[in-house]
Order: structure tokens, then C-alpha cells, then sequence
């Protein structure tokens, strides 16, 4: 299993799709919190806060993760690999796993940089270190959830297809819908005392917590079971390659 994980990571780096993803990731969030005026650039503000990559973060990996994970098994499917693949001394989950974690390594890859913003924050605060250091890093654990949730969604769209392009539509619309489109259901106000239970299905109630420097263990339960879901519907749509 772990052969294949090295062997993923290193087709990352060998190729220009890992490079691409952390660059977009550092560039649209460096030009949304230092160049654009808008109230998420710290400058104009005079907010010693990181906010802004909070905010817009989760939207950037909404379209740079599922262009990480689409070919995870498309391409496998379409070459004709996933059958030589899955004739090594693995199961389908150790596969799947393999696969997941490299994708979620590539995602704390693109987070890592991002600590120059906030040593830069806490340098420009006044006094120097005046940033909540607690929400901050409460915030990125909530991120780096949020990556991972979404490598589980890409990575169950791709086993649909053979076609990258397909994968990575409908894992676009499925990581939206459920990181926001619960709250748009909730807001309709449509099913009276399970409202606020709807609204808790949805990745931004429990992301929005985190950020707030709480780290509960009922929002960590939600995205490792949110996780573990996709990764079972990864392996029985894999599997369903037997039934036919």
C-alpha cells in the first residue's frame, strides 16, 4: 500500500498538476488577502487577522481538488490499468486509501505556504503578535478537514467514470452541495423542527465552528464520518465492476 501511496505522490511531483494546484492556491489567496482592496486584504483593513484565506480557501479547493482527484481511477478505467491494478497483493480499500492519503498530502502541501501569511500577520499586529493565535489555528484544522472531505468526494467521483472531465463536474456539484447547499435548504425553511438538523449536515456549519477556534469533537466525528462514507461508496463502486 504504501508503494502505491509513494507512487502517486511522486507522479504528483513529476508532473505539473501538483505544482499547479499549490501555486493557484497561494496565488488566488495571496491576491485576495494583500492585493485586491476588498475587506478581505489585510492591508487595507488593518486587521491582524487571517480570515479572509478562511474564507476563501474552501472555494479555491471546491475546483482545485477535484482537478487533483479525477484521474485518481478515470484514468485508470480508461486505459485499461484499473485491471492490473487491482490483481496486486492489495484490497480495493488499501487501493483506495493508498490513493486518498496522496491526495490529502498534496493538499497539506498547499496549506503549508500559507503559514507565511500568518508570520507576516503576526508581525504587522499591533503590538507584534496581536492575532488570535487560537482561531487561526483552529481555522486550519477546520480547512485541512474540509481538504480531505473533498479528496474523499473526488476521489469516489472519479471511481464513476473513465472520463477526468465527467469526475471532475460531479465532483465540483457534490462537494458545493454539501459543503453549502444545506444551508441554502435550511434557509428555505422547509422542514420546521429538522431545519437546524439539515443545516447540520452541511460541511460549513461544521467548518464555520472550527474557525471560530473550538475544536468540538462532535464537528471532528462529523468529517471523519463524512470521509469514511466516501470511501466506502468509492470501494462498493469499484466493487460493482464485478457485477457486470
Amino acid at each position: 500500500m504504501f508503494t502505491l501511496f509513494k507512487k502517486e505522490i511522486i507522479g504528483f511531483l513529476n508532473s505539473l498538476t501538483g505544482y499547479i494546484v499549490i501555486a493557484v492556491f497561494l496565488l488566488v489567496n495571496g491576491l485576495f488577502l494583500w492585493v485586491f482592496p476588498l475587506e478581505s486584504n489585510i492591508l487595507d483593513y488593518g486587521y491582524a487577522n487571517l480570515d479572509g484565506l478562511f474564507l476563501i480557501g474552501p472555494f479555491v479547493f471546491l475546483f482545485l481538488i477535484p482537478a487533483i482527484t479525477m484521474r485518481f481511477f478515470a484514468d485508470e478505467k480508461k486505459s485499461g490499468t484499473i485491471e492490473l491494478l487491482m490483481t496486486k497483493p492489495l484490497t480495493d480499500m488499501q487501493i483506495i486509501i493508498a490513493k486518498y492519503f496522496a491526495g490529502v498530502v498534496l493538499v497539506i502541501f498547499s496549506v503549508l505556504p500559507t503559514l507565511i501569511y500568518f508570520y507576516s500577520v503576526y508581525q504587522l499586529g499591533s503590538p507584534k503578535g496581536n492575532i488570535d493565535t487560537g482561531g487561526m489555528w483552529g481555522s486550519y484544522i477546520g480547512l485541512l478537514f474540509l481538504g480531505a472531505s473533498f479528496v474523499a468526494i473526488g476521489l469516489f467521483s472519479s471511481s464513476l467514470t473513465d472520463n477526468p472531465v465527467i469526475s471532475f463536474i460531479v465532483a465540483v456539484v457534490l462537494s458545493g452541495f454539501i459543503y453549502l447547499g444545506f444551508d441554502f435548504i435550511y434557509s428555505l425553511d422547509f422542514f420546521g423542527n429538522f431545519d437546524l438538523f439539515i443545516k447540520t449536515l452541511g460541511i460549513n456549519n461544521h467548518y464555520g465552528a472550527m474557525s471560530k477556534g473550538v475544536i468540538d469533537t462532535r464537528d471532528a466525528i462529523y468529517f471523519l464520518s463524512l470521509i469514511s462514507l466516501f470511501l466506502l461508496f468509492t470501494k462498493i463502486s469499484l466493487e460493482s465492476r464485478k457485477w457486470g
